[in-house]
């Protein structure tokens, strides 16, 4: 994911939680924000209660990858920070029901520009 599109810092993911408007699926919680910027941007959170770390820098690239993917393609509306913070039960997922998971919840808050 390039670095424009990258949210950094506590403060930052801080403020979409607080202000943002929240979605929830069985895998994902995902908060918006608009930012006023001509792309988006994304945070991905997991926490230790997921498992080692092997496993949750497992499902970070998986998230990380199904955004990139809908990036390149110009699936995502410009405008806002997202924030996708894993649950509990995506450690039984595989990549497909996360990326799948990822869209459903894009789609909802209306951040897709095109079509899945």
């Amino acid at each position: 994911m390039q670095k424009q599109n990258r949210l950094r810092g506590d403060s930052s993911f801080a403020t979409i939680r607080r202000e943002g408007r929240t979605l929830l699926h069985s895998y994902l919680v995902m908060s918006r924000l608009p930012n006023g910027l001509e792309h988006s941007c994304f945070g991905f959170s997991i926490g230790r209660r997921i498992g080692k770390a092997v496993q949750r820098n497992r499902i970070k690239r998986w998230m990380r990858e199904a955004v990139r993917h809908r990036i390149q393609k110009g699936e995502i509306a410009a405008g806002y920070d997202v924030v996708f913070i894993a649950r509990f039960s995506i450690r039984e997922a595989s990549f497909h029901q996360v990326d799948q998971a990822i869209g459903l919840l894009l789609c909802r808050a209306g951040l897709v520009s095109g079509t899945l």
